[in-house]
């Protein structure tokens, strides 16, 4: 693509995919037609603050939003990391929303990255800061991401619809990736896990934790799930309680489940005095270890949330053949490998394994360096 050319896309879907594409293909976008229709069109919040994360982490990338907020135009600059910086992510999304862009943008930086964030720590609708820990960051090690300078910590907790949550995400710069040939699910040996809760009865993570046990006991005798009850200044500011469930196979892989219970914010139709009905801890034990259960079930190397961040990592390979299984495709699956061929050339063969009801897909890296990394 020639130099000034952008890459016209249309619509509000896959925004962060397509910013961390472009920005990793250095290709200028214009997006038009942000939710034009809506009563309230053009970028929520929590897209613009992304926008201001991305101009935060490099350094010389343009970005112009006309007046309507409908139309956005991205120039991506250099990936700069850096150390000590700080962005409040706002209360519309959770934390996750924004961890899964900085995690592979990250790694392609100029130098390591570490990065205060502030908002909401746990909600259902992200990922959350936990599956982030146990789940997110042991995949990038199996693509070659070294565990020295990898981490999260979690410094203060944040429910919807108030957050107040900090954690501070660490991440290494890379030359690059290494290819994976991954279709060994292996068996599932142990179930780890971590409940919370803020502004609450701390009584309420022993229900959670109870009733998840009453259906794993049957199926295994390896099942820890441990406490997280946070009081004062790090319980945040809303009331709010949930789990992070991970099941931990033979091979190495790490599936993941988690869910988070809290009062509606404004925008969700929620009305901001906070008076309606939690669902009760024993639900949210049963759910949740039903939703594992179901995950585990569908076979793969990752949950069905991670689909999209393994097809990018597995683009963003060196020029060599990478292999892995999942369960079903996802429609997000799906939709990230399209991005993936559009902005990087990058096709994945698909192939159903009948026996298992599993897909299996390979494709070669697109060769992604990390050339504004000083090598050592």
């Amino acid at each position: 693509m020639g130099k000034g050319s952008y890459k016209k896309l249309k619509g509000s879907q896959n925004f962060r995919q397509r910013l961390i594409l472009a920005t990793l293909s250095a290709t200028p976008i214009i997006i038009k037609g942000i939710r034009a229709n809506d009563m309230l069109p053009g970028l929520r919040l929590h897209e613009v603050s992304l926008l201001r994360l991305l101009e935060k982490i490099s350094d010389d990338c343009v970005v112009k939003i006309n007046e309507t907020g409908t139309m956005v135009q991205y120039k991506p600059g250099i990936l700069m990391g850096g150390r000590h910086l700080v962005h409040d992510c706002g209360e519309s999304r959770a934390i996750g929303y924004f961890l899964e862009p900085l995690l592979v943008l990250g790694l392609f930086s100029k130098k390591p990255l570490s990065i205060r964030l502030k908002g909401i720590t746990n909600d259902s609708n992200d990922p959350c800061v936990d599956t982030f820990r146990s789940t997110t960051l042991p995949l990038l090690k199996q693509f070659g991401v070294p565990s020295e300078g990898l981490e999260l910590k979690i410094e203060s907790r944040g429910a919807p619809p108030h957050g107040g949550g900090e954690v501070l995400l660490s991440i290494p710069n890379i030359q690059s990736l290494t290819a994976v040939t991954w279709i060994d699910e292996g068996m599932v040996k142990r179930i780890r896990g971590v409940t919370f809760s803020t502004r609450v009865s701390s009584q309420f993570e022993n229900t959670i934790i109870h009733s998840a046990r009453g259906i794993f006991n049957h199926l295994l005798p390896d099942v820890h799930i441990f406490t997280d009850h946070k009081a004062g200044p790090q319980a945040g500011n809303s009331p709010g309680y949930g789990i992070s469930l991970v099941a931990e196979t033979t091979s190495g892989c790490f599936i993941s489940a988690n869910t988070a219970v809290s009062y509606a914010r404004a925008e969700d139709g929620g009305m901001e005095d906070e008076k309606g009905e939690l669902m009760p801890p024993e639900d949210v034990g049963e759910q949740i270890a039903s939703v594992l259960l179901q995950e585990i079930e569908q076979g793969g190397v990752v949950d069905t949330t991670h689909q999209g961040l393994l097809f990018l990592l597995c683009a963003l390979c060196p020029q060599d053949v990478s292999k892995i299984r999942v369960g079903k495709l996802i429609p997000h699956g799906i939709e990230v490998l399209k991005l993936i061929r559009d902005f990087l050339g990058v096709k994945f063969v698909i192939k159903p394994d009948p026996s298992t009801g599993t897909v299996i897909l390979k494709c070669v890296g697109s060769g992604l360096k990390n050339l504004s990394r000083k090598s050592s």
